[in-house]
């Protein structure tokens, strides 16, 4: 059911027109020779492949061998490469699919050694322990994320399609995940009413989500696939809209979300499940996803959550960005402002007057590497032991990994950094000292800990925690990437979770004591700082709106509650999907 099967207007497609030249000008979009060396890749990668099991065969004593005339393996794409939506430079999801008689060892280990081997080939490691296996490198200069699935089937068809939920008989958990990737984003795109409109407004959508620091499953954020679904969502919503105003919907539909509802673009009736026994999302039955914050399902059997990583701190920025969004896209709509406004950088520097900062240290490239995927799986329970602090308002962990500003003394380091929101408990009346100690040592534990677990590592890689303020991040951060944002107004943040204003006021002691270890920060907070109770209530002026603002604040309400209408009627009473 849709809210508007409006046609667009001529100012619609005009500031439609617009948006797609500021993506130009952002340089997004892949010229015709990265796309021709993007197929020519997969093309070479499909071949090896085929190679790989060939021989593997030939090793073998199996009556299921195939000959080279049959197709051994089919290598697929999904994800952003998939849906269309791939930035210039950005990498290719992959997934290798393979015949019965080859299994996930040989992947990771015969597999593994012919793409050492390939000249074409570096930076090639394989994470066995993550959540969907994967084998990371790049091939040329083009990056890669290999997924792998064994099918039931002697050899695999050319013709193969993945939407038959039949599919997945007999095959283990691990494997249904890794076809799922692909049959998520088939499903996607037969689930919205106009593929063009829906992949320039997801271009849109991405861009701006990684400018604001928004783009990261693994840390908390949303990733690729639930950034899709929301827009899909959207475009279900406002199925003839054009790109621009589909752009202003998203932001509109999801200021006002009513979550933990989830976002669903068919219901769970409507997936074929053949009665296989792959555990689905559901609230109802399941204390653990009764906890998920902003729950984005994926409309393919077995229905998972995509954003069962978030906290309540990244759920706490993305609701602030998504307000600021729309007040940016009623501006460009009214003339105020053009579509580079939505594309500022974040002003995670300026936000915050305390830091934390996590650095992850390698002998060299090879060992780097391995080392800093293990770590910023880790990141996300530092960020929640953080926020069960009391004074601790907000956690904000930075996705992006820097290197350290001297590269000559710390040539393999990566960092992250976590901006602290800290404000004094209402009821308390006295000086208080925020002591970190146990928690980020608690972090620091998590890691060495899956660490043992994982032969790879070694004794030279380190992982230190520790406390800076904005003033010393320029002895960690290029000063370059130190400018980038601004730091925003009251008027224009509209939020609880800017520490300029509402957090550690002038009269925040300078002192910080710190024991010797660099897991370690005691923070003092003094009195005269905002107490919680006096944030929480705070409550940006209102300005006096126009005549044009109150039509446009009307149209947005009438639109919210269709929206809520909409979900409503789709939480039907046996719906599994809803607490």
């Amino acid at each position: 059911m849709s809210i508007s099967s409006a046609s667009p207007s001529k100012l619609d497609r005009k500031q439609s027109n617009d948006l797609r030249n500021v993506l130009v000008a952002f340089d997004v979009y892949e010229p015709c020779k990265e796309q021709e060396d993007r197929v020519a890749v997969l093309q070479q990668l499909n071949c090896l492949a085929e190679q790989w099991i060939l021989d593997l065969q030939n090793q073998s004593e199996s009556e299921l061998m195939v000959t080279q005339h049959q197709a051994c393996c089919k290598i697929v794409t999904f994800g952003s490469y998939r849906l269309g939506v791939n930035f210039r430079g950005g990498d290719i999801d992959a997934l290798l699919i393979a015949p019965k008689q080859i299994d996930r060892v040989d992947f990771f280990t015969s597999f593994f050694d012919m793409l050492q081997s390939h000249p074409s080939i570096t930076d090639l490691r394989a994470i066995e322990e993550a959540y969907v296996p994967v084998m990371k490198f790049k091939f040329g200069t083009i990056e890669i994320d290999l997924l792998f699935a064994q099918l039931a089937l002697p050899s695999i068809p050319e013709n193969l399609t993945l939407n038959d939920v039949g599919l997945l008989k007999d095959l283990d958990f691990k494997c249904v995940k890794s076809l799922n990737g692909c049959r998520v984003a088939e499903d996607i795109l037969s689930l919205v009413p106009n593929h063009e409109s829906f992949r320039h407004a997801l271009m849109a959508i991405k861009l701006w989500a990684k400018r604001k620091g928004l783009y990261s499953s693994i840390v908390g954020f949303l990733g690729g696939v639930s950034w899709a679904i929301l827009m899909a969502r959207v475009c279900q919503l406002y199925p003839k809209a054009a790109p621009a105003t589909l752009v202003q919907k998203f932001f509109l539909v999801f200021d006002q979300w009513k979550w933990p509802t989830p976002v669903m673009l068919r219901h769970p009736e409507d997936i074929p499940s053949a009665n296989l026994p792959f555990p689905v999302w559901d609230s109802r039955n399941n204390p653990s996803d009764r906890a998920h914050l902003m729950p984005i399902l994926t409309p393919t059997f077995p229905q998972q959550n995509s954003t069962f990583n978030v906290t309540v701190s990244t759920k706490n920025v993305m609701a602030q960005e998504f307000k600021i969004g729309l007040g940016v896209c009623e501006d460009v709509f009214s003339g105020k402002a053009d579509w580079n406004s939505l594309f500022e950088p974040s002003d995670f520097f300026h936000r915050y007057k305390h830091y934390i900062i996590i650095q992850a240290m390698g002998a060299d490239n090879k060992e780097h590497l391995e080392w800093v995927g293990l770590v910023e799986s880790k990141v996300r329970h530092l960020v929640g032991n953080l926020e069960r602090f009391q004074c601790i308002e907000s956690a904000h962990i930075n996705p992006t990994g820097y290197s350290h500003v001297d590269k000559e003394l710390y040539p393999f380091t990566t960092q992250w950094l976590i901006g602290l929101s800290i404000v004094r408990p209402s009821d308390s009346n006295q000086p208080i000292n925020l002591d970190l100690t146990e928690p980020i040592q608690r972090f620091v534990s998590v890691v060495y800990q899956a660490a043992a677990n994982n032969a790879k590592v070694t004794e030279s890689m380190q992982v230190k925690a520790h406390h800076v303020k904005k003033r010393q991040l320029s002895e960690y951060v290029s000063p370059a990437i130190l400018k980038q944002g601004r730091k925003r107004s009251k008027k224009s943040s509209l939020s609880l979770l800017d520490g300029s204003n509402n957090t550690l006021g002038s009269s925040f002691n300078d002192s910080i004591k710190s024991v010797n270890t660099s897991s370690t920060v005691v923070v003092p907070v003094e009195r005269g700082e905002k107490r919680l109770s006096e944030v929480q209530s705070h409550e940006p002026a209102k300005k006096p709106r126009s005549d044009s603002e109150n039509s446009a604040t009307r149209d947005i309400s009438r639109d919210t509650e269709n929206v809520h209408k909409n979900e409503d009627a789709r939480a039907r009473p046996d719906n599994q999907c809803f607490s």
